[in-house]
This record gives structure tokens, C-alpha cells and sequence, in this order.
């Protein structure tokens, strides 16, 4: 296996992506910030917030778990591992003096204490600036990529450098790994050399620009995982962008944006947005100054951090944002003006699209409605205000299930990979799509007992087959859903081995309406999400590190990387409660389970899309478990050949955000899930109308 610093970071990127797309969408509909430059001191407001977090962490966690010890070595661990996951920037004599504060941080938390993160951060400071130094200092260097070394790659099979030898030769062994990948992607020497000391101060000056508010989500965070990995304390900036991915709907120009050393790129235009409809801004255009309004002044945000300057884009619809940009053609710098509107994030809602594959009987081909599902979404505000026509993922679901009955559809397809969850209220509604009645989820909260949610409204608004794909990356909501259609044998689950493993439930305690008296207009206080459930199939499994386990199984990258719960720190255990008696529709058997799997199997054993994908698996698990990596160019271009598992993950990742991507991807995994589908037709014979039978409660 892999080392936890290792799958650490796999998850981090995951979790960076899987909110890259909405969260760096720019213009939110509140107030702009200030940019802040490094911390200062912690607040009152700062020492209130903490004070709460710990109380409420205590009082009203999952586990019962108390803020001790246990949790105080954790945090310690957790806030240095986020810091510097590849012992690049500590040295060991650092670590050493901050574990004298171990067992203590928890006590501080209570008295609302946080100065201890303050001390750890600014060494942290100190350490990069030394270690940026370093880094341009062997950027003027001649390096000898024919030399047979190898730089240790696994983060706990290295160490914290002693002494500013070995720190030396640790960034003397970056700086080579790092330019030996920019040569081998052919870039001469002098544009990568130019290219590297522009990343390095670039990484400088991100963590300088880290504000209080940043700091107090990242150290109040590291205590919360000490819990589990899903509670979290959340900002007031990116409790804003929490909103929004429910929301599905903004204040802004209507892009997303990324940060590549040092500078901010558009990454995606969103169809029909302001900027769209302005026509000036482009994809990979680089956005280096910023104005407000008709006149005001452009500031310069080169080297800006990426949440600085979406503060700056973002304001209320009808205003005017100017927009400075290298284009990136090349062509002259220019000056774009955008007036701000309303953006619908399309793209990060239900899509749907029919699909023809196979032939019936009579000679036509299959007709299947394909929905792709990125999150289970909710306007949660829009809900408790009762308006008409807020946001959900079950009222756009059934429109386009009505839409597919007047197509005629003969069975329908819901995509859930890459889908990570959002709201459960939405996962058991949308459920009630495709079953007549009765528990869809049971949840189990620190009293031990278990309350079932069912499905709210009578009937089916789909009746008939029903696939669901699945990866490693659809969680919480998603498996709720995929598992309550395998309990209720309404449809099959196809995919990857498994789903993500997230079978916990979290609420979001605001803490402006916790520590601050009605109508008080004082600072922002953010919100804590916290892990008060666990919840359970109908059947009485537990999702939790296990998953819902596919009743076809594809071979995929995505199975093998260490993003699953079980690959989380301090994540629960996998339990059960017992089942609740539940119809079944028979749609599913083991019969025709057989018979999907021996029919795919064939197709498989016979398809160049999946030889050279399990090639790629062997490459990669190869790859993964290897402590060392090579400097040797000639070496490590022959690797990279054969398989580049960051390149790939990146690339997984990028296709997750991606808003043009296709409503269903024809690739060789999307064309075999569709000839599954078309297969179980064929096995159901006249057996494709959904009828419920009542079946009794197994005791677990």
C-alpha cells in the first residue's frame, strides 16, 4: 500500500478539483473582502469562533468522541502534514519543538487558544523563504541528468532534513526532478529555468498572502478531522462557495479561473454568461490587473493568490468589472469591460441525452435516456423561503424522465461518477423517482438508534430498467441512492469495484446566528460542518468505507487510486443496523447478474480500449508503491512512457471539472456500460415494467 502522506495528497488534489469548477467560478454575490498579507494575531472574534467549534465538536459529534489528548496529537500531525506533505520546508529540530505541544492544544481549544498555530505558521514562513533561496540558488546550477540517482518520492520513507546540508540537498534534488520534467516535455533549458524560479516565488508568495481568516479555517480544520475527515470548520469565503455549489447559480461574469505560477488563467468560459455573451475574454487568456467599475482604477494581481483576486471579479449583477489581459495568442495586452449578471451553472446540473445502441427484435435500435448527474443539489435557502421554483435535483430529474417517456425510451441511465454528494434530503426525493414507497435511507445519530427517511410521495414517475453507473468518486448522496436501488433490486449498479465509502452525514451549524446577537452587523463567523449521523441502506449495510459495490464490474484507473474513505485518516468503521422491511421489483437476479458479467467479460478480453487500460492499472500500481524516483532522464522518459500516474491523475481530475464535457462520454468504458445496458434488456425479456412485491426485514 501506499504510504497516508501519499494518499493525503491524492485526496487533497481530489477534493481540490472536485471544487475547482464552481468555486473559482468568479463574481459571487457578496461583499469583496479585503486582501490581507500574513497573519497578525489571532481576534476576539477569532478566540469566539474557536471556543464554539470546540464546544460544539464535543457536544455534538457522531462518536461522543471528547476533545482530548487523542484529538490534540492529531491536529499537531494533520496541521504540519498540511503545511509541508513532503518534508520539504521543516527541518527535523522544527517538529521536534513543535510536539513539545502535543498533548496540550486540545486544553487551549477550549479556552479558545490559538496562538499556537501562529507560532507554527510563521517558522513555516521563515522555512520557505530559505528554502526559495535555495531553490534559485540551484537554478543557477549545471545539472547532469546522465547521473544514475534517485530522489525518494514517498514522503514517510523520507525525512525532515537536520541540518541546512541536507536541506540543501533535498532542493538540489527538487529543483533537478523539476527540471528534468519540464525538459522532457521539451522545453529548452533557459524557458524552464525561467519558468521554475517564477513557480518557486510563486509558491512564496501564496502562503505569504494566507490570511487570518485562512489560517483559522486551516488550524480549526485540522482539529476537526482529528474527529473525522468530514467535519470541518468553513470561513466565510468558502462557506460562501458552499452555498453556490448548491445554489448552482451566481453574481459574476461567468468563468473559472486557475492559478499557474503566478498567474490567473481563464480556465472555462460558461456558456450563455456575461463574459460569454462580452465575447472578449478567452480560455487561457491571462487575467493580470483588475478594475472596478467604468473608471476605477486596474490593479496589478500578478502573483495575487487565485481567492484574492475572485474576490476582486466578483460583485452584484448590473456592475462593471474591468479585466486587463494577455491574451493567449499573443496578441496585444487589452482592457475588456463586463457588465456582471446572473450565471446558472448549467453544467454542474442534471443533462440528459438519448442514446441508440443495439437492435430490438424488430430491427430498431434501443433508445436509452442517459442522465449525467454531477451533485445532488438544493437551494436550501430558496426551500425554507418556500419559493416555486428553487433549485433541485429531483424536480429536474422528473422533467427530464417525463421528456424521455415521450421519447420512448426503453431504459434509462443515470450517471453518477464523479458525482461526490451534496444533499440528502434530495438523494431520498430523487430516489422516489423510481420506487412506489418505503424507506430509502436510515440514519443513526450518537443515541444509537436509527430513524428511516422515506420516499415522501407515492408512485413512480420511471417504471421501467434502470442502470446506474458509479466510480470511486461518487459518495454520500450518491451512494445512498445507488444503494437503495440495488436493496430495492429496481436497477443494476455498474462502474468501478466500488463507490467512494462516505456513509456519514454532516450539518452545518452557522456560527453569525450561534455567537452573534440578532441584527448584530459585526464580523462574519462562518459555519461548522459537523459529522452527526451515520446512515444505512434499506437493507441495513453501512456505505461507510465499503461503498456500494458494483453488480458489473469495469476495469479503471480510478478503482485503484487511494481516494476512498478507507484511504482517509481517522475515517469510522464500517457497521450495521437492521433492515427495514422494503418492497423489491425483481428487476435484478442473479441470473441476470451472471449474465451481464460473462457477456462483458467477453467484449472486454476482446477490447483494445480495455487491454491497454489494464495495462495502464499494472503500470500504475507498479508505479505507486515505488519509494524512489529516477533523475536520470533517459530513465525516467522511458518510465513516463510506459505510464505518468500524476499526469494521469491530473488528467482524471481536469475531466471532472470540465463544464464541456459531454452529457455522456462515448469512450471505451461509457460504450461498454451502454452495451451492458442493451444486454440487460435483452436478458429481461418481457419482464422491463417495474412491479413491486413486499419482502420481510432480515435481523442482523
Amino acid at each position: 500500500m501506499t504510504s497516508s502522506t501519499q494518499r493525503f495528497l491524492r485526496i487533497s488534489a481530489f477534493r481540490r478539483a472536485a471544487v475547482l469548477g464552481i468555486l473559482s467560478a468568479v463574481g459571487l454575490s457578496v461583499g469583496a473582502a479585503t486582501v490581507s498579507a500574513r497573519p497578525t494575531q489571532p481576534s476576539a472574534a477569532d478566540r469566539q469562533i474557536t471556543f464554539a467549534v470546540a464546544t460544539l465538536m464535543e457536544r455534538t459529534h457522531l462518536t461522543g468522541q471528547s476533545l482530548d489528548d487523542k484529538i490534540s496529537e492529531r491536529c499537531l500531525d494533520t496541521f504540519i502534514k498540511e503545511l509541508d506533505p513532503l518534508k520539504l520546508f521543516f527541518y527535523q529540530s522544527d517538529i521536534d519543538e513543535f510536539k513539545r505541544n502535543r498533548t496540550l492544544l486540545d486544553d487551549a481549544f477550549k479556552r479558545g487558544d490559538i496562538r499556537f498555530a501562529y507560532e507554527v505558521f510563521a517558522r513555516f514562513l521563515a522555512r520557505v523563504d530559505e528554502r526559495v533561496q535555495l531553490a534559485h540558488a540551484e537554478l543557477d546550477k549545471q545539472h547532469d541528468f546522465a547521473v544514475d540517482e534517485e530522489m525518494i518520492r514517498d514522503p514517510e520513507a523520507a525525512e525532515h532534513p537536520k541540518t541546512p546540508e541536507e536541506a540543501a540537498e533535498r532542493w538540489r534534488q527538487r529543483v533537478k526532478f523539476d527540471l528534468m520534467k519540464e525538459l522532457a516535455d521539451d522545453v529548452p533549458m533557459d524557458e524552464a529555468v525561467k519558468k521554475l524560479r517564477k513557480r518557486y516565488l510563486s509558491i512564496r508568495n501564496s502562503w505569504q498572502q494566507t490570511d487570518n481568516e485562512e489560517l483559522l479555517e486551516r488550524y480549526l480544520s485540522a482539529m476537526t478531522t482529528g474527529f473525522d475527515p468530514h467535519s470541518s470548520y468553513m470561513a466565510p469565503t468558502t462557506l460562501d462557495n458552499f452555498n453556490i455549489t448548491m445554489k448552482l447559480e451566481l453574481d459574476g461574469i461567468g468563468a473559472s479561473l486557475r492559478a499557474v505560477d503566478g498567474y490567473t488563467v481563464v480556465q472555462n468560459i460558461i456558456p450563455g454568461g456575461a463574459a460569454d455573451k462580452q465575447g472578449g475574454l478567452k480560455p487561457e487568456d491571462k487575467i493580470v490587473g483588475v478594475g472596478d467599475g467604468p473608471n476605477g482604477p486596474i490593479e496589478d494581481i500578478v502573483d495575487m493568490k487565485l481567492n484574492d483576486v475572485v474576490k476582486k471579479i466578483r460583485g452584484k449583477r448590473g456592475t462593471i468589472v474591468r479585466l486587463e489581459v494577455d491574451p493567449a495568442d499573443n496578441s496585444e495586452r487589452k482592457t475588456i469591460s463586463i457588465t456582471r449578471d446572473r450565471i446558472e451553472l448549467k453544467d454542474s446540473e442534471a443533462r440528459s441525452e438519448v442514446i441508440e445502441r443495439g437492435k430490438k427484435a424488430d430491427g430498431t435500435p434501443y433508445r436509452l435516456g442517459a442522465i449525467q448527474l454531477p451533485s445532488f443539489y438544493m437551494d436550501m435557502d430558496g426551500a425554507r423561503m418556500g419559493l416555486d421554483d428553487y433549485k433541485s435535483t429531483t424536480r429536474d430529474v422528473r422533467r427530464l424522465l417525463e421528456e424521455f417517456k415521450t421519447q420512448e425510451v426503453d431504459a434509462v441511465v443515470i450517471d453518477l461518477r464523479w458525482n461526490g454528494g451534496g444533499s440528502l434530503t434530495e438523494a431520498v426525493n430523487m430516489t422516489g423517482l423510481f420506487i412506489d414507497n418505503g424507506p430509502v435511507v436510515q440514519v443513526k445519530g450518537p443515541d444509537g438508534r436509527s430513524q428511516p427517511y422515506k420516499d415522501p410521495e407515492s408512485g413512480l414517475v420511471w417504471e421501467g430498467p434502470l442502470v446506474v453507473i458509479i466510480n470511486k468518486f461518487s459518495a454520500s448522496a450518491s451512494e445512498i441512492f445507488a444503494g437503495a436501488i440495488q436493496d430495492y433490486r429496481r436497477g443494476i449498479v455498474i462502474g468501478d469495484h466500488a463507490t467512494h465509502g462516505k456513509g456519514t452525514v454532516q450539518q452545518l451549524f452557522d456560527l453569525d446566528n450561534k455567537l452573534l446577537p440578532l441584527g448584530n452587523r459585526g464580523p462574519r463567523m462562518g459555519a461548522l460542518k459537523l459529522t452527526i449521523q451515520q446512515f444505512y441502506r434499506p437493507g441495513g449495510d453501512s456505505t461507510q468505507n465499503r461503498g456500494v459495490v458494483s453488480d458489473v464490474e469495469l476495469p479503471s484507473l480510478t478503482t485503484h487510486l487511494d481516494v476512498g474513505e478507507s484511504d482517509l485518516d481517522y475515517a469510522l468503521k464500517f457497521d450495521r443496523v437492521g433492515a427495514l422491511p422494503h418492497d423489491t421489483y425483481h428487476m435484478v437476479d442473479s441470473s441476470v447478474i451472471d449474465g451481464l458479467r460473462e457477456r462483458s467479460r467477453q467484449r472486454i478480453a476482446q477490447s483494445e480500449y480495455f487491454t491497454k487500460a489494464n495495462h495502464q492499472i499494472e503500470r500504475y500500481e507498479e508505479q505507486k508503491d515505488r519509494k524512489t524516483i529516477t533523475l536520470n532522464k533517459e530513465k525516467f522518459l522511458a518510465e513516463r512512457k510506459e505510464l505518468d500516474s500524476d499526469k494521469e491523475q491530473e488528467e482524471l481530475f481536469e475531466n471532472m471539472t470540465d463544464p464541456t464535457r459531454p452529457v455522456y462520454e462515448m469512450d471505451g468504458y461509457g460504450q461498454e456500460a451502454i452495451d451492458i445496458t442493451v444486454d440487460y434488456l435483452d436478458l429481461l425479456g418481457g419482464n422491463k415494467i417495474a412491479v413491486a412485491r413486499q419482502e420481510a426485514a432480515i435481523a442482523q
